[in-house]
């Protein structure tokens, strides 16, 4: 008898020192929501800080919030069907609040996310390191060509929609100059996106093995000149600090990457008026950037190996193998539930 016959699913839940695989109910999916079968989950560095105790996080829970899956079943309403094959945002939004009506959606007054979300709450079935997950009617889906792999889809719906948000707000690179500051998933692939709007990029990491890595993908090694756009991927304020003194006039820097704690950074506030300066943060994404993020990846399967960013995946019983540390030219350790 297969696992949603028996109306019980198998999902490592997270309990603040170890991670234990225990089956759980199968809910039905209510108006709107959808039940998924997870083919493949990413860890994305949030995940490893959670594990590690740098970032705090709901306990219990299931863990994994970048993945793909195919629909097994929809509630009443849901704009997918059985059996497509797609990918979701990390949140979910109530797209009535104030926020929400600006925009803002990933910061819903009443947002809930994906893999953040307790165990013993009104939604426990809400992260990817399962075979089921149970998608509210609040988050963003999107469908998946046959063409993309399940290790390129995955980090779709955290890293590469959350660079199609840092594109945004830098506005246009074409034929700027571009630094890029960390060589992870997120620098990667912003690399790569600023190198397909003709821009010259430039990149920057403590290792080597990630500097050659982003060379693969369009960036070349840092020069040290002035720049016009610079993202930080990193979370160094040190970075940050080299990363505005670097901007020329006009220029824009994003920030991405400091989503824990740190030093705090100086800002000379006569720089930034005379440079004409913007300095802006991006924290997780919005329904387009999810939808730009499967069209680019979709536009550059040919061309960037993005297949070697992710390694094999290993089952949900041997999770903690994926949660612990990987090599530095692999960017993503992956389940496959």
């Amino acid at each position: 008898m297969d696992t949603l016959t028996r109306r019980l699913t198998r999902a490592a839940i997270w309990s603040g020192d170890e991670v234990r695989v225990r089956e759980v109910d199968i809910p039905d999916p209510g108006p709107g929501e959808l039940l998924v079968r997870v083919r493949l989950a990413t860890v994305c560095g949030s995940d490893l800080h959670t594990v590690s105790g740098r970032r705090s996080a709901a306990c219990p829970s299931i863990l994994g919030h970048e993945a793909v899956g195919q629909v097994v079943a929809a509630g009443p309403g849901a704009e997918r069907e059985a059996g497509e094959r797609i990918v979701w945002s990390v949140t979910s939004a109530c797209g009535r609040c104030a926020r929400c009506r600006r925009g803002f959606t990933a910061k819903c007054e009443r947002v809930r996310k994906v893999g953040h979300e307790s165990f013993t709450g009104d939604w426990p079935l809400s992260g990817g390191y399962a075979e089921h997950i149970l998608l509210p009617a609040g988050v963003t889906t999107v469908s998946v060509p046959e063409t993309m792999p399940d290790a390129v889809a995955a980090p779709a719906g955290c890293a590469t929609a959350t660079v199609m948000a840092a594109l945004e707000a830098a506005r246009e690179p074409a034929g700027r100059r571009v630094l890029i500051c960390g060589a992870g998933l997120l620098g990667i692939t912003a690399a790569a996106a600023c190198a397909e709007h003709g821009a010259r990029v430039e990149v920057t990491d403590p290792h080597q093995e990630r500097r050659e890595l982003a060379g693969r993908f369009g960036a070349v090694p840092d020069t040290g000149g002035p720049v016009d756009i610079a993202f930080d991927f990193s979370g160094s304020a040190s970075a940050v600090a080299t990363a505005l003194s670097r901007l020329d006039l006009g220029g824009t820097l994003v920030l991405a990457g400091s989503v824990t704690p740190g030093p705090a950074v100086n800002v000379d506030p006569e720089a930034v008026v005379r440079g004409w300066l913007t300095l802006t943060g991006v924290h997780n994404y919005e329904p387009r950037h999810l939808v730009r993020a499967v069209d680019f990846l979709t536009a550059t399967l040919g061309h960037r190996p993005w297949h070697d960013l992710v390694a094999d995946p290993v089952g949900l019983d041997e999770i903690g193998l994926a949660l612990g540390p990987a090599p530095r030219n692999i960017l993503r350790t992956s389940v496959a539930p």
